[in-house]
């Protein structure tokens, strides 16, 4: 099997391991790099299909215990005890989960809206419903159907012009039978929400406020998750791309408090 594409960035201190959500890329962090290693190493990963990731030829690794697998192997490829870790949307399903799974190995993590981590039990029942309203249409139309989805970038409103330029670059790259399979194994099953309680690592949420669908579920976050604590920021669901410079200032004022 093949392993995620990832990019180890300039910087100075901890690693920080940045994942990207749904039908995104590495572009994702572009507008933070350069800040974010004013005080850690960032490193990218891209997931299965998307950018410069592969299909990795299993369709088992596209399961969350898998995609874990896969960020350990990042750790320890950069030489990592212990990191930061940051998941936006899909992608912090991922992290949220790897801090339940690790939580001797995560210093400390911010997530962003994630209507994938924090889905109610009927989000679930929904989303296998589209899943397979999804993987029908992926199957037959390949990429059209892809960028047909909600949620692709060339729907994007309110991004700088340079993002969503890259992203539309690396959308054009993505490989139609691994989004299909990411609605197979990952998508449907991507809540924590059940198991919020039980983290308890220092955890920030950078919550881009006018993402209406997204208040409940930051609510939910907000009195479950211990310790939980929150910003505001002038975004939508793109948080770190919509309010770069809120979430670049955020993200250092809390990850330096437990840097040693």
């Amino acid at each position: 099997m093949s392993d995620l594409h990832y990019e180890v960035h300039p910087g100075s201190g901890p690693v920080l391991l940045l994942v990207h959500g749904f039908l995104s890329s590495r572009a994702q962090w572009r507008l933070n790099l350069e800040a974010l290693g004013e005080f850690c190493r960032p490193v990218v990963v891209e997931l299965w299909g998307h950018g410069r990731s592969p299909h990795p030829g299993d369709t088992a690794a596209f399961t969350p215990e898998s995609y874990l697998e896969q960020f350990e192997k990042v750790r320890k490829a950069v030489g990592a005890e212990s990191w930061l870790v940051c998941g936006q949307s899909l992608g912090a399903s991922l992290t949220l989960r790897y801090s339940l799974e690790f939580p001797e190995r995560v210093i400390a993590q911010i997530f962003t809206n994630s209507n994938s981590a924090m889905s109610t039990e009927e989000q679930t029942r929904q989303r296998w419903i589209d899943a397979k309203e999804a993987i029908e249409a992926i199957d037959r139309d390949g990429l059209v159907a892809v960028e047909a989805l909600r949620v692709h970038p060339r729907h994007a409103k309110r991004l700088p012009e340079a993002v969503h330029r890259e992203l539309l670059e690396d959308a054009a790259m993505i490989i139609p039978a691994a989004i299909a399979d990411s609605y197979r194994h990952l998508n449907p099953v991507s809540s924590v929400r059940a198991r919020a309680a039980e983290i308890s690592v220092p955890t920030l949420l950078a919550f881009g406020h006018y993402e209406k669908r997204f208040h409940a579920a930051k609510d939910y976050a907000v009195e479950s998750i211990p310790g939980l604590e929150l910003v505001e920021l002038e975004a939508g669901h793109a948080v770190n791309i919509q309010d770069a410079d809120g979430f670049n200032q955020h993200a250092r004022t809390f990850f330096e408090r437990y840097l040693v």
